[in-house]
């Protein structure tokens, strides 16, 4: 069930991967009890966060939402 209020998703992505990788990221994703999509975009917040790059799109507490990588 989602908790507060959902995030409008308006932006698409189309990625190419090698079959290995596209596997792996749907058993990672399952793992971690996420869909791909939502398991890459915390990914990519995380990288960011780590790196210093900060989201002027997403409200900080959204970003934290995620985190469990």
């Amino acid at each position: 069930m989602p908790r507060g209020k959902p995030r409008l998703k308006t932006e698409t992505m189309t990625l190419r991967v090698a079959p290995e990788v596209k596997v792996a990221a749907e058993l990672a994703a399952k793992r971690d009890r996420r869909s791909v999509t939502n398991f890459i975009e915390v990914l990519i917040l995380n990288h960011c966060d780590l790196v210093g790059i900060k989201s002027e799109a997403l409200p900080p507490k959204e970003r934290e939402h995620g985190q469990k990588v």
